[in-house]
């Protein structure tokens, strides 16, 4: 039946024609798909940040082909793939920058390595995968091929999957580790909802006080609040300010949140 959608999430940035170039590989191979940009502005390489931004945004997209390259792999062993979920198709490096999207829509229902020369393109790139593997596979599975046609079948179990985030929950509080750091400068922490059940309406936050708040405007102006944001993780923010440029902390750094004295 196919899809009427595929979705680019990468690290190519916006200065140069790499995602010109994969709109324009879906275009000619199926030009009646609709495309939608996630971002393009995952930080280099960081294929944590890729996959978590994947992960959050899927479940609101329409159901189709979802394509995402953060691959400093690229031209190695690594093995491209493709999954298929509940909730949808995924196409990109078998690096674990996928598995979490595709737990997010269902879980790994099936998978298959890129291998099929037909679906590539006539000269595929060693540094552009995303051209020439992995945008021509998308429109060919948007466009209603089968997925068994791409390659041979992977056990899901042998996926490469990325090492959970730090979490350590003491009786006074938590270490988790900063998953991102969005456009405003709040800090995404690997933490679920349950770690701030019961902790003070103040609380120290990498050494900073910080309301225990639901929303920015909790704190007051320049104050740090810890909430639970939209992706149901906990996170830091300034009211009118950037908690990453205060708490001094990117993606990987661990924050500490302990009860006040």
């Amino acid at each position: 039946m196919g899809f009427g959608w595929v979705s680019l999430t990468t690290d190519y940035g916006l200065s140069d024609g790499f995602v010109a170039a994969c709109h324009g590989v879906i275009a000619r191979l199926a030009p009646q798909v609709r495309v939608i940009d996630v971002t393009h502005l995952v930080p280099p390489t960081d294929v944590r940040h890729g996959a978590t931004v994947l992960a959050q945004t899927v479940p609101y997209l329409p159901t189709g082909v979802h394509v995402a390259v953060v691959d400093p792999g690229v031209g190695t062993s690594r093995r491209g793939i493709a999954l298929e979920a509940p909730g949808g198709l995924l196409v990109g490096p078998d690096n674990g920058l996928l598995v979490p999207a595709a737990e997010a829509l269902g879980g790994v229902r099936a998978a298959v390595e890129l291998t099929n020369p037909e679906w590539l393109a006539p000269e595929v790139s060693r540094t552009f995968h995303g051209r020439d593997v992995f945008a021509p596979v998308a429109a060919r599975l948007a466009t209603g091929a089968s997925l068994a046609e791409a390659g041979p079948p992977i056990e899901p179990a042998d996926l490469v999957r990325l090492p959970e985030p730090v979490l350590e929950v003491t009786p006074t509080g938590f270490t988790a580790e900063v998953l991102t750091v969005d456009h405003f400068g709040n800090v995404q922490l690997a933490a679920p909802p349950s770690a701030l059940v019961g902790r003070p309406a103040t609380l120290r936050v990498g050494g900073h006080e910080a309301v225990h708040g639901r929303t920015f405007g909790d704190a007051p102006p320049g104050q740090l609040v810890i909430y639970v944001d939209s992706a149901g993780q906990v996170a830091v923010a300034v009211n009118g300010g950037r908690a990453a440029d205060r708490l001094r902390v990117r993606a990987g750094d661990r924050v500490s949140v302990r009860h006040s004295d």
